[in-house]
């Protein structure tokens, strides 16, 4: 199965096995879940979401500094 994935303005048609979730996700690209919001579809998602056959999947990083 294949998704998009918008990574840093970068995007990308990736396969995936059945039944991935964001949280694999993200851990497969080295991006820590409290430094991300993730937008499916054009809605914002929690880690725990199944990705589906052709979603769009939005990876943007949080800025934060003191």
């Amino acid at each position: 199965m294949k998704f998009t994935l918008i990574n840093n303005k970068k995007t990308e048609q990736l396969s995936f096995k059945n039944n991935l979730t964001i949280k694999e996700l993200l851990d497969q690209i080295e991006k820590p879940l409290e430094t991300v919001v993730i937008k499916k579809n054009g809605q914002i998602v929690l880690e725990d979401e199944i990705i589906q056959e052709g979603d769009t999947i939005e990876v943007i990083q949080i800025i934060y500094g003191g």
